[in-house]
């Protein structure tokens, strides 16, 4: 019963079938089904869990009691609380010390896309829009804010890390080198 909890918890949202269980832990599918009954029993029945089996489209997931509801929209409405990923991280640092920058620009050193690491960063109220280039398209600028100096403890963004001599900052490398000084920094 517990490897099957351990892989239901693994896979997520994605689930698994019995036959895909069974396939994984080498029994027979009424193996899994007595096991997965019986986990379904023990959440429902416990009062001390905040999650129960639930079986949707034909797969197994481990999902959230309904009365858990008002806990879960605490944090979904509080991201606050979320850690940055190393992405939203790498973003953040490359608008601190280029900014004004644009989305393209930011997508241009990074070499990938960052328009979701930008919301994140602009719902968690670090970076915001502080105007527009001029010419076609009128692409928004972005910039840090106060908030963004608070998180990270510094007085002014003159306080931000130095990069290192010898570094072109518009090397391909760049976003490493922001990743690294910006976890060094938040680590402190």
């Amino acid at each position: 019963m517990s490897k099957i909890e351990a892989l239901l918890f693994v896979v997520g949202d994605e689930g698994m079938t019995v036959r895909q269980l069974a396939n994984y832990l080498d029994v027979e599918d009424m193996d899994i089904e007595a096991g997965l009954s019986e986990l379904a029993t023990q959440y429902n029945e416990s009062e001390t869990s905040g999650i129960t089996l639930k079986q949707l489209a034909g797969t197994y997931q481990l999902t959230t009691k309904p009365e858990m509801a008002e806990t879960i929209k605490k944090l979904v409405e509080n991201p606050t609380n979320q850690l940055l990923t190393a992405a939203s991280i790498e973003v953040l640092a490359i608008i601190a010390y280029k900014q004004p920058i644009t989305r393209i620009e930011v997508e241009d050193l990074r070499g990938v896309k960052s328009e979701k690491p930008i919301q994140t960063l602009v719902s968690r109220g670090l970076i915001q829009d502080v105007g527009r280039v001029e010419g076609t398209g009128r692409a928004i600028l972005y910039g840090t804010t106060k908030e963004f100096l608070n998180y990270f403890g510094l007085k002014d963004i003159a306080e931000l890390p130095p990069l290192p001599e010898g570094h072109d900052v518009e090397e391909e490398q760049e976003a490493d080198l922001f990743l690294t000084k910006f976890q060094e920094a938040f680590n402190d």
